[in-house]
């Protein structure tokens, strides 16, 4: 009788272990964590200058605006929808702000700090107002939320071109943007506090409230939220809202940052929140999905971003890598599903 190694029945439990606890990982946490350590071991070997505390800086402070984008399209995600609109409210929001702050301080010029607490406020509600339309769209009148968002998309942008002619507003004073773009609250620029005060509140929200419990059921499964009670028109209407509200605030800082408005400045935020909410986890089938995830998720886009500018890759490659990386992690998205199940 032939007896195996003493070493080959160790061998296959091991090799078990191991295979198991990666794929409990990768259930628990996605693709993210890898991407994220592959991505910053690779360009900080590759490039001197990407672990300076100028590149990491500048990094957080352009990641403010794509995280706070991301989390308004997370709430849509998580109830099965998808808000196509969003890159269009913030050039739009920009454009209504910096028209509506010019006109004020034409009309009133010593009055600044009254015309940009108005103009703001009126950008803000324009964004509540988009919001508004789609979750009106989708909750009460039942359409598409592809359809619906993309229609408001097209709309967008045309009202956007219509009020400048095709042209950027400039001459935003200065004032405005100190306030909201270059100045100091506690040590940070102002879009990077106003960034983590919103993180938070969308954490309470999902976290310790109601209503954001709501969010996941409503994603998860829309009869059943139903007859359990939930309002899932209201969540739905809410969903949107809230997606428009925080584009709106994406809106407000953009233009504090470059200091011109154009109806096309949004434009790129529409499809990398989508990317960075996938990255980070939240299902496109809804109810699954974590504020903080979709925070690693967006600050991952900005450095694959920032790390390939440093290198000089070209820009047409940029879309290439970054279309490759939704798509696997489209692909890790459903393997986790199937996994769970």
């Amino acid at each position: 009788m032939i007896h195996p190694h003493p070493e080959s029945n160790l061998a296959a439990p091991v090799a078990f272990s191991a295979s198991a606890l990666a794929k409990r990982l990768f259930v628990s946490l996605g693709i993210l964590p890898l991407l994220l350590t592959l991505t910053l071991v690779y360009f900080a070997v590759n490039e001197p200058r990407f672990l300076s505390l100028d590149n990491l800086s500048n990094v957080m402070r352009v990641s403010t605006f794509l995280i706070i984008v991301a989390m308004g399209q997370m709430l849509v995600i998580l109830t099965a929808g998808l808000d196509l609109s969003v890159g269009s409210i913030i050039g739009f929001v920009g454009v209504v702000t910096a028209s509506l702050m010019l006109r004020l301080l034409d009309s009133y010029p010593e009055a600044v700090g009254l015309a940009i607490g108005l103009s703001v406020a009126g950008g803000l509600l324009a964004g509540v107002l988009v919001g508004a339309v789609n979750g009106i769209g989708v909750s009460l009148l039942k359409v598409s939320p592809f359809m619906m968002t993309l229609g408001t998309m097209t709309s967008l942008v045309g009202i956007s071109l219509s009020l400048t002619s095709g042209l950027p507003v400039t001459g935003i004073p200065d004032e405005f943007m100190q306030l909201f773009g270059y100045g100091r609250v506690l040590g940070m620029t102002p879009p990077v506090l106003i960034t983590l005060v919103l993180f938070v509140v969308i954490w309470v929200l999902l976290n310790r409230t109601t209503s954001g419990r709501y969010f996941y059921a409503v994603g998860a499964n829309l009869w059943a939220a139903q007859l359990s009670g939930i309002s899932t028109r209201w969540q739905l209407f809410l969903a949107y809202v809230l997606a428009g509200l925080l584009a709106a605030v994406v809106g407000v800082l953009f233009l504090a940052r470059t200091g011109s408005a154009e109806a096309l400045n949004g434009q790129p935020f529409g499809l990398q929140a989508i990317a960075a909410c996938v990255i980070g986890g939240v299902s496109l089938f809804g109810g699954i999905g974590k504020v903080r995830d979709v925070l690693l998720g967006a600050l991952f886009i900005t450095i694959l971003t920032n790390g390939m500018d440093l290198i000089r890759v070209e820009s047409y490659v940029q879309q290439i890598v970054l279309g490759a990386v939704l798509i696997l992690s489209l692909v890790a998205d459903q393997l986790r599903l199937r996994w769970t199940c």
